[in-house]
């Protein structure tokens, strides 16, 4: 009788399980902000006080790459200090994430010097505390760039639509595979059966 091979020893099966550990989360983290972003206009979504942020410059190379994804903790701007690197809003009000070079003093207001590790110059803006979204905490390479792929609605609708459809296919080559080698080995025994009553003629 012949061995029946097991799910897990399948390479394809591990292949399509370990696509949908990487694009499953990613794909939930996209959805979570676009509708946070909705609920919350220009605010960048928060989780449990930590948010994350899509690199889209080289300016902090190389300790952080463009297209990696960084996450960043919400803290007192009060509490920072030189050489911390921050996310804040700058005066397009885009998110940079650049380290603090000098904090000084204006009018009785303080406020930070950045500069990127890659850049030859500081920053041109001073940025208020009030523009500070967080403190840099960790990064992920390039899992910005592939979260940034997968940002438009209708990749989202394709990629689960096509993870199902992949889930379909492998499930139905699965159970034919196993029908088929349950009809052999029905077959088998049931010739065996035959040839055993065959000699007791």
């Amino acid at each position: 009788m012949k061995e029946k091979k097991v799910w897990y020893k399948s390479a394809s099966n591990w292949v399509f399980i370990g696509v949908c550990f990487l694009l499953v989360p990613i794909l939930f983290v996209n959805l979570y902000i676009m509708i946070q972003s909705k609920i919350n206009g220009d605010k960048v979504p928060n989780v449990f006080g930590y948010k994350p942020f899509i690199v889209l410059s080289g300016s902090m190379e190389t300790e952080i790459h463009k297209g990696d994804l960084v996450i960043t903790k919400m803290v007192d701007p009060k509490k920072l200090k030189k050489n911390d690197v921050i996310a804040f809003r700058d005066a397009e009000n885009t998110v940079t994430t650049h380290r603090i070079i000098d904090i000084v003093e204006e009018d009785g207001e303080k406020y930070f010097i950045t500069k990127g590790d890659n850049n030859s110059i500081q920053d041109k803006n001073l940025v208020e505390f009030k523009d500070v979204e967080g403190q840099y905490i960790t990064r992920f390479p390039s899992i910005g760039s592939m979260m940034n792929a997968l940002s438009e609605p209708t990749t989202i609708i394709i990629v689960f639509l096509g993870i199902t459809l992949i889930f379909v296919v492998a499930f139905s080559i699965t159970t034919k595979k196993e029908r088929d080698l349950e009809r052999e080995e029905f077959l088998a025994f049931k010739k065996a059966k035959q040839e055993e009553k065959d000699k007791k003629k």
